[in-house]
C-alpha cells in the first residue's frame, strides 16, 4: 500500500494486479490473523514470545509492508492508545473524523499523509472511498476493460457499506474494510480489519456526495488544485506508472472525469469548513486544521483518578460474577510457595502452572453444556454433555498472562489464541493500548480472557473493552487470574456485569502503588526471571502508577 504519491488513485488503474491496498492506513498494529506480529521497540523481549519484533507505524496489516510515513528526519512509530472509555467500561468519546474531497490528482491523498505527520498522534486510519467501489457485472466489465465504464460517477460507489463501516469506526468497533482488486473489478475474499482510531482521515472524489456520509464527518476539507495542473498529474500518472497512451487518458478526462467533476464534486466545496488551494503545498491551512485536531482531541480527554477507583467499592460485597477456586489445603499449599519470597524459581514455576491448570480447569466448568448421547464401545448409548457454542478462545494480557497459555492449550484441544499489550503511560498514569492480535470470527466464541494477577483492574478493563469492540458478547467473556484484589474485582464487575470473573484467591488490599497485599511479587519478573520495564502494565500487579 501507498500513500506517498502525490497523485490521488481516483479511478481504477489500468495495470494488472494492482488493488486498492492504500485504502487503509494505519498507525496501530490492528487486529485478527493478519494483523502485524510485532511489538514497540521499549518491550524486552519474553521467552514466551520469540518472534516479536519491533513495531513500526505502516499503512496496513501486512508483515512486509513499510511504515506509514517515513520523512526526512524520523520515521513516525505507533504510541499506545489511551482508555477511550470511562469506569463503567462505557465508550465516552467517538474518533474525530476530517472528510478530504477533491477532484481527481488533486492531491488528497498528500494532504492526508501531511495532517497524520503534523498531528503525531497515535491511531490515525486512513480510510479511502477506492475501497468501496461496486462489484461489476459481465457488461460493465467490459466496458472497464475499453477505460469506457465511469468510475467517477457516484452510482459506482457502495455508499450504504461506506457508510457502515465509517459508522463503526467512528464509534470505535472493529471493522472489515473491503479490498478491491481492479484486475478483476471484484472485492478480494480477504478483507482488512481495522481497530483502533483516534482520528480518521477519510479521502475520496465524492467524499462529500452522500447526506448520511456527511453526518459522520467532523470536520469537512476541500482540496482545491487547479484543472490543468491535475491533468498534468493525471497524464504523469498514468503514462508513467500505468503504462497508458496519452490519447486515451485525455479522451477519458474528457468523457467522465472533467464532467463528474463539475456535475458532482465542485458543487460540494460549499459544504466544506476548509477550503484548501494548491493542496499540500499549502502550509498555513495545514496548520489550522492540525490546530484544530489537536483542540478537539482535547477536549475528548479523560484522565482517570485511580485512588477514586480504589476507594469507590469500599466495603462492598464481592460480586456474584466472581468464583473463587476452593480453598483446599492443596491450593493453600501451593498459594503458600508461590507467595514466598525465597521460593526460587523453578518451584515459582512449577506450582504456579499447577494453579492455572486447576483455574483452567474451573473455569471451563461455567461454559454452557448441552445434553448428548453417544454410543460407547460396547454398543451402549451413554448420556452425556457437549459443549454450547462454536469453539473456544483463549487471549492473553502481554506479558505475564501468556504464562497460562500453556494449561490452557493442554486442557482445551487444538484451541485459538489471541494476545493484547497494555502498558502504562507515565506521564498520564493511564494504561494504553499498544498491540493486539485476535483471531478472526472472534465475536462467535467463548473468550477466556487471562492475566497472571488483577491489582486496579485498569488492564483488564482495557481488554474487555477491546473484546466487545470486537463484538464479543459480555456474557461470553471469561476473566482468568491467579491473584485478584478486592478492587480489581470490583472495577471489572461494576464496568462489566456479565463478565464472569475466576481466580484462585482474593486479597483484601493494594497498597499506595497499587500493589496486591500481601500478593505474590510481580510475577512476570519471578516467572521469567527478568528485571521488566517499570512501564510493564502486564498483569496490573506490576502496574507503576
Amino acid at each position: 500500500m501507498s500513500t506517498s504519491s502525490s497523485a490521488d488513485q481516483d479511478e481504477p488503474p489500468a495495470d494488472s494486479g494492482r488493488e486498492s491496498d492504500r485504502a487503509v492506513s494505519r498507525s496501530d498494529s490492528g487486529s485478527g490473523e493478519d494483523s502485524l506480529d510485532c511489538l514497540p521497540d521499549c518491550i524486552t523481549r519474553c521467552p514466551l514470545t520469540p518472534s516479536l519484533s519491533p513495531q513500526k507505524r505502516t499503512t496496513s496489516q501486512s508483515k512486509t509492508e513499510p511504515p506509514l510515513l517515513r520523512t526526512n528526519k524520523r520515521t513516525i512509530y505507533t504510541a499506545g492508545r489511551p482508555p477511550w472509555y470511562n469506569v463503567t467500561g462505557t465508550t465516552f468519546k467517538e474518533a474525530f473524523v476530517i472528510g478530504l474531497c477533491g477532484g481527481s490528482a488533486s492531491g488528497k491523498t498528500t494532504v492526508a499523509n501531511k495532517i497524520i505527520e503534523a498531528l503525531d498522534v497515535p491511531w490515525v486510519v486512513l480510510l479511502s472511498m477506492d475501497s468501496f467501489y461496486k462489484v461489476l457485472n459481465k457488461d460493465a466489465q467490459e466496458l472497464a476493460a475499453r477505460n469506457e465504464y465511469n468510475f467517477d460517477h457516484p452510482d459506482a460507489f457502495d455508499f450504504e457499506l461506506l457508510v457502515i463501516v465509517l459508522r463503526k469506526l467512528k464509534k470505535g468497533k472493529s471493522i472489515k474494510v473491503p479490498v478491491y482488486d481492479f484486475t478483476t473489478h471484484c472485492r478480494r475474499k480477504e478483507w482488512k480489519t481495522v481497530y483502533g482510531a483516534n482520528v480518521v482521515i477519510f479521502e475520496g472524489i465524492l467524499a462529500f456526495a452522500n447526506k448520511e456520509l456527511l453526518k459522520l464527518l467532523d470536520m469537512k476539507v476541500f482540496v482545491d488544485t487547479d484543472s490543468d495542473i491535475r491533468l498534468i498529474r493525471r497524464l504523469k500518472r498514468d503514462v508513467s506508472q500505468r503504462g497508458r497512451d496519452i490519447n486515451g487518458i485525455i479522451k477519458q478526462y474528457n468523457k467522465f472525469v472533467k464532467p463528474a467533476f463539475e456535475q458532482y464534486i465542485e458543487p460540494t466545496v460549499p459544504l466544506a469548513d476548509i477550503v484548501v488551494p494548491r493542496g499540500g503545498d499549502n502550509f498555513v491551512a495545514l496548520d489550522l486544521i492540525v490546530q484544530h485536531v489537536h483542540s478537539q482531541l482535547e477536549k475528548g480527554k479523560l484522565r482517570w483518578d485511580m485512588s477514586a477507583l480504589a476507594s469507590a467499592h469500599q466495603g462492598q460485597p464481592l460480586p456474584e460474577t466472581l468464583s473463587v477456586l476452593k480453598s483446599t489445603p492443596q491450593v493453600r499449599g501451593m498459594h503458600t510457595i508461590i507467595r514466598n519470597k525465597e521460593t526460587n524459581r523453578d518451584e515459582f514455576i512449577f506450582y504456579s502452572k499447577r494453579l492455572m491448570r486447576l483455574l483452567i480447569e474451573h473455569a471451563l466448568s461455567f461454559l454452557p453444556l448441552k445434553p448428548v448421547s453417544v454410543e460407547t464401545p460396547q454398543g451402549g448409548v451413554y448420556d452425556g454433555m457437549w459443549l454450547s457454542g462454536k469453539r473456544i478462545t483463549g487471549v492473553s494480557i502481554l506479558r505475564a498472562g501468556e504464562t497460562m497459555e500453556q494449561a490452557l492449550t493442554a486442557v482445551c484441544k487444538d484451541i485459538r489464541l489471541g494476545k493484547i499489550l497494555i502498558q502504562t503511560n507515565h506521564d498520564t498514569g493511564e494504561p494504553e493500548l499498544h498491540y493486539l492480535r485476535l483471531p478472526k470470527d472472534i465475536s462467535e466464541d467463548y473468550v477466556i480472557l487471562m492475566d497472571s494477577t488483577v491489582s486496579t483492574g485498569a488492564a483488564a478493563l482495557m481488554a474487555v473493552r477491546v473484546l466487545l469492540d470486537h463484538d464479543v458478547p459480555e456474557d461470553k467473556i471469561f476473566l482468568l487470574s491467579l491473584l485478584m484484589a478486592e478492587m480489581g474485582v470490583h472495577s471489572v464487575a461494576y464496568a462489566f456485569p456479565k463478565v464472569r470473573i475466576i481466580t484462585t484467591a482474593v486479597d483484601k488490599e493494594v497498597n499506595e502503588h497499587f500493589h496486591i497485599i500481601p500478593g505474590i511479587g510481580n510475577f512476570g519478573d519471578r516467572y521469567f526471571g527478568t528485571d521488566a520495564p517499570s512501564d510493564w502494565c502486564e498483569s496490573d500487579d506490576g502496574m507503576d502508577f
